[in-house]
């Protein structure tokens, strides 16, 4: 039988991560459609502190932060076909990750393989659904092009890596120190170029020999508006998946007709079900069977009552891979 009332972490207000404090909350009912999840492991994503700081997500979000989750299904919806009570799986959800029991989605929940570690489930389906969004949907990367990733220590980045090298491409990353260099060449990047001691642009003209990135997925925003172009291939594809605290992109419109370029983005929790569910097939489909390859590398696992010091991580920029929270234990 389940409990009536359940821990979770509730935003109190915009602010800082002291803003996350712990709070008991009514257990949730899966509505049909939805599966409740015993909550195990949460992942920390850069959303989530946007949202703290904040103080509210999109219209009608709950204030519990958390956007993937991975556990056992206890409880199922009308209509719940995919999934039944005992099942492990991860999931996509729409906030409620901080908890002991969150609601999914059946249609964005991933099963977890036999043996495959739990914390690492955790966190896969938002990077892993970021990652082949940006790069192999809108980007269109394909086997024998260069993707260039800013960031490829972070949990999307070092996914972005791994999907690229398991399709064939190959991959140039900026890094903040050696430490994150070290990791992304680890990991199967072909150079990583510590951006606060080389010109990016400069080092992804010498690496790939001339051609350019065809790829860039973007974390930086505008901040690097004119590099990327120029760091660019001709009818390459730049990918944006944060403003990077600046909202104004500028760049002559002359740069992107001169490479025949294509300029996107996208917001993983905005986009329609729809897309999501597409995303969820691709994935099972063409990278389940290969997960193994792509396992994020877990930074750190704190306690789901010391949110607020992985938030305090997360905004530190000091971590390599993703940051999770232990719900069970």
């Amino acid at each position: 039988m389940l409990p009536e009332n359940m821990q979770a972490i509730e935003i109190t207000r915009a602010g800082g991560p002291e803003v996350l404090v712990p709070a008991t909350r009514p257990v949730p009912a899966p509505a049909a459609g939805q599966v409740l999840i015993k909550v195990a492991y949460a992942g920390i994503n850069r959303h989530d502190c946007g949202q703290r700081s904040r103080g509210f997500g999109p219209k009608g979000a709950t204030d519990i932060p958390g956007l993937e989750v991975a556990g056992e299904v206890v409880a199922a919806g009308a209509g719940v076909t995919r999934w039944k009570s005992g099942d492990k799986v991860c999931a996509l959800v729409n906030g409620g990750g901080y908890a002991q029991y969150c609601l999914a989605l059946q249609e964005v929940t991933f099963p977890i393989p036999d043996g495959f570690d739990m914390r690492m489930a955790a966190g896969l389906p938002e990077a892993l659904m970021t990652a082949w969004l940006n790069v192999f949907m809108l980007g269109r990367l394909k086997a024998g092009e260069w993707l260039l990733v800013h960031g490829g220590s972070s949990g999307v980045g070092s996914c972005a890596i791994k999907l690229a090298r398991l399709i064939g491409a190959q991959v140039v990353t900026t890094v903040g120190n050696d430490a994150k260099r070290e990791f992304c060449l680890s990991i199967g990047a072909r150079a990583a170029i510590n951006y606060r001691k080389q010109d990016f642009v400069a080092e992804v003209e010498k690496v790939t020999q001339g051609h350019g990135a065809d790829v860039i997925l973007d974390m930086a925003g505008a901040a690097y508006a004119k590099r990327n172009l120029q760091a660019l291939a001709m009818d390459g594809r730049v990918i944006h998946i944060s403003s990077g605290g600046t909202e104004e992109y500028s760049v002559p419109l002359s740069a992107i007709m001169a490479k025949r370029a294509m300029v996107s983005g996208s917001g993983l929790r905005v986009s329609a079900l729809a897309v999501k569910v597409d995303i969820v097939r691709q994935l099972n489909e063409l990278v389940w069977p290969h997960l193994a390859k792509v396992t994020p590398v877990i930074d750190s696992v704190l306690p789901l009552a010391k949110a607020c010091d992985a938030h305090a991580r997360m905004e530190s920029s000091e971590h390599i891979g993703k940051i999770l929270l232990d719900v069970l234990h």
